[in-house]
């Protein structure tokens, strides 16, 4: 009871119970926490504070931003036996339902800066990404998925430069993006594989069935993703008991013009945050383990992170 009580003052205020509402389920910083509680920044920055005094809320800092979250899963006795009474409190109030509401438009708006880019790269993303990264990394990285029995799904992918490698190998390869130009770059590109499915959508609501594939890959997309771990929450969904996942992408790096430029919304993953986003979506057994450097790649180094749906 007493270790409960030392946390009641911090949650005394419901804004700063709607803000930890907000960051149970995502990370965010302070001007998207703003637009989601139509506070100043003054106002919630106090909060936050009082928050972090009480061991409520953790940051990372990520480029020239600056993320929060909740760690749920290192509050001591006294906060786990406390917040969910308080969450079941404030959880069915108007105003956390429209705070929810809000933040659906401030995670549409972080999405919006890389579609803006993808509308018009189709023609030249090849290039691009050959100039930042080499031709080859996606060929070491595919390697341990080669199985002839497989459905894979190449989850954004792009111009399908890694459904064209995979299709002769795999029974069948569902390729799904959100941008209908890389779409169809795809499709003049894999046009003579029968078996290749493409199709558009989100990673966060991919178009396809519960259980469909038996592997899923994700080539230098996830860095683009407002939400890795609903994204990958999806792509449990997706993949069956067993099944496996397989993730490209750019180890932590400090190249902020790609934000900029390129939509980035993530300046790379540890091993640490890939794992950790991994195991919470309801993959086990992952490995991660950095790629060869190509020398005339130009971009950061690259990791391919293995794991392995759990049933």
């Amino acid at each position: 009871m007493v270790a409960i009580l030392d946390h009641m003052s911090a949650l005394a205020d419901p804004t700063r119970c709607r803000i930890l509402l907000l960051l149970e389920k995502h990370e965010l910083t302070v001007g998207e926490l703003c637009g989601a509680l139509q506070l100043p920044q003054s106002s919630v920055s106090r909060h936050l504070k009082t928050l972090a005094d009480d061991d409520w809320v953790v940051s990372r800092r990520d480029g020239t931003s600056r993320f929060y979250s909740m760690p749920l899963d290192d509050l001591d006795s006294g906060a786990s036996q406390l917040w969910p009474l308080i969450r079941d409190q404030v959880a069915g109030t108007a105003a956390a339902g429209q705070d929810e509401h809000r933040l659906s438009g401030v995670l549409a708006r972080r999405r919006a800066k890389s579609q803006e880019f993808f509308a018009t790269a189709s023609a030249g993303w090849d290039r691009l990404r050959g100039d930042l990264f080499g031709d080859s990394f996606y060929l070491w990285a595919v390697l341990g998925l080669i199985d002839p029995s497989l459905t894979v799904g190449d989850l954004g992918c792009g111009t399908g430069q890694l459904t064209e490698t995979v299709a002769p190998h795999v029974h069948r390869v569902i390729a799904v993006d959100a941008s209908p130009e890389m779409l169809d770059a795809a499709r003049g590109r894999v046009g003579e594989h029968a078996n290749v499915d493409i199709r558009q959508g989100e990673l966060e609501a991919l178009p396809i069935q519960a259980g469909e594939l038996d592997a899923a890959m994700m080539s230098l997309v996830l860095h683009y993703s407002p939400d890795p771990a609903r994204a990958l929450a999806e792509v449990a969904r997706v993949v069956q008991p067993g099944g496996r996942v397989l993730i490209v992408d750019m180890l932590p790096h400090e190249r902020e013009e790609y934000q900029h430029q390129m939509g980035h919304v993530w300046l790379g993953f540890s091993d640490k945050q890939i794992t950790k986003f991994l195991n919470g979506a309801g993959f086990g057994n992952v490995r991660v383990r950095p790629l060869p450097v190509d020398q005339d790649a130009k971009g950061p180094a690259l990791f391919a992170a293995v794991a392995t749906r759990q049933r």
